[in-house]
């Protein structure tokens, strides 16, 4: 076989990889490897540094060796070459071609026919720069076939989760999908900014222009509609126009941070109209995910970032999107003022507080349950299995309220974590406690302690 062939496996493996991952695990990982040469019974590749050497060998090495035998027909050995940075950097300067200036005429051209950016909506929030990932999987594969084809399928869309999980993001990257792809008319507005021109109209007497504006467009964003709460005038004129809209099969996309069957003070028959739909849990981002969405976004800001950093942020801030990319700034601002590399070291000085203090406010269920199982001297496992007997009962419901008072995570979210328990359950759970604290005035006593304890041991790990 010739070093094309071999070339053609590893292409061929990287096609299948790509497909069983998900883009942005093998973004991560596998996109800065490259084929360099193969022995008699082995392939080398190039990759970045021995941090990402030894991390595709203990995760990776086994599944690539044997989709490299499955297309070959022959068993290879797997060999990672660290790349010198320096030469690569060298490389890519050589290689690079020359810029041309375009001509006038044809600049001019283009840009008349590329679609102005949209008044209400961010032009990074694009598909491009979404990391998709097992959280957010479902809400991004479906966020695209909405922008290809809008109000035919998956209408009503919500998309719900807790604070800087990346909603308004993917909402508005269908936003904006649309709006530099075809003609359709898009309004994309906050619902407090809706809610206020709903009353400057009331107020004005123009409620016949706020209805035209609403009902006659192709497609409808709303972001944050937990925000409607409360508020029944609003709600029912949002009402009416959700059913204008969708009987003129015009899409509509909604954000909300919880489960819209956990809205209070929030209308039947709205409601009704949501469930409708497609809905979306944006979970946390996992590990794997977090290092994709650090090295998207230093390549965006064409920056480069060793995989040691990455690995640092990535362990200590879990919350969410928007902290880690907040954090990323933060670093990149930094070295770029006083003239610093980014290595682990000025990262580790520089964000010491940050990462301690997401160690203190990061909260897990896992050390709610901790520290509520060892108060009522049960296990965790007691906490999290079917056990009726009352003291586990209590316990659970207890775990279950502080975790509500504590934490961003919905019901639903706080349910998985009792071992799949559905998210009424812990509706029913948070209930039950409310009661007991009108009648037992400890209790009140017994959570707030509670609480501290939790604090201090998260504060630890």
């Amino acid at each position: 076989m010739t070093d094309l062939d071999y070339e053609s496996f590893w292409k061929e493996t990287l096609v299948q990889l790509r497909n069983d991952l998900g883009e942005e695990e093998f973004s991560g990982w596998f996109s800065d490897m490259k084929y360099l040469r193969a022995g008699e019974n082995s392939i080398v590749i190039g990759i970045p540094s021995t941090f990402h050497r030894d991390k595709v060998k203990t995760r990776y090495q086994n599944v690539i060796e044997s989709k490299l035998e499955e297309f070959s027909g022959s068993k290879f050995n797997l060999e990672l070459e660290v790349i010198e940075k320096k030469a690569e950097k060298k490389e890519k300067i050589v290689t690079q071609p020359v810029k041309t200036e375009e001509p006038a005429a044809e600049k001019k051209q283009k840009q008349k026919e590329k679609r102005d950016k949209h008044p209400q909506m961010r032009d990074d929030y694009i598909f491009e720069r979404y990391v998709k990932g097992e959280n957010n999987n479902f809400a991004a594969n479906a966020a695209i076939a909405i922008s290809k084809n809008p109000g035919k399928a998956y209408n009503p869309f919500l998309i719900y989760g807790g604070v800087g999980l990346g909603k308004t993001h993917l909402m508005q990257a269908i936003g904006n999908f649309i709006h530099e792809n075809s003609d359709n008319r898009v309004i994309c507005i906050t619902s407090e900014n809706f809610l206020n021109e709903y009353l400057d109209g009331l107020g004005q007497n123009k409620m016949n222009v706020f209805k035209n504006k609403y009902r006659q467009t192709d497609v409808l964003l709303i972001d944050d509609i937990q925000f409607f709460t409360d508020k029944p005038g609003v709600q029912e004129e949002l009402f009416h126009t959700f059913n204008a809209l969708l009987d003129a099969k015009k899409q509509l996309v909604f954000t909300c941070d919880r489960p819209i069957s956990e809205l209070k003070k929030f209308s039947d028959r709205l409601i009704s109209r949501f469930e409708l739909g497609v809905k979306a849990d944006l979970q946390p981002p996992r590990y794997e995910e977090r290092c994709a969405i650090l090295k998207t976004t230093a390549q965006a800001r064409g920056v480069n970032i060793d995989d040691e950093v990455i690995d640092m942020m990535s362990k200590n801030i879990s919350s969410n999107v928007r902290d880690l990319i907040s954090a990323l700034n933060n670093l990149i601002a930094y070295t770029e003022l006083m003239g610093k590399p980014i290595n682990v070291e000025t990262a580790q000085r520089h964000l010491k507080n940050i990462f301690n203090a997401y160690r203190q406010t990061n909260l897990s269920m896992d050390n709610i349950i901790r520290v509520v199982s060892e108060h009522f001297r049960l296990t965790p496992n007691d906490l999290k299995g079917k056990k009726k007997s009352q003291n586990v009962v209590f316990a659970r419901q207890l775990a279950m309220y502080i975790g509500r008072e504590m934490t961003d995570y919905s019901t639903t979210e706080i349910g998985q974590d009792f071992g799949g328990k559905d998210h009424t359950t812990v509706m029913h759970s948070i209930k039950q406690i409310k009661n007991k604290l009108l009648t037992d005035p400890t209790l009140e006593t017994t959570i707030e302690s509670l609480k501290r304890s939790i604090k201090e041991f998260s504060a630890k790990y």
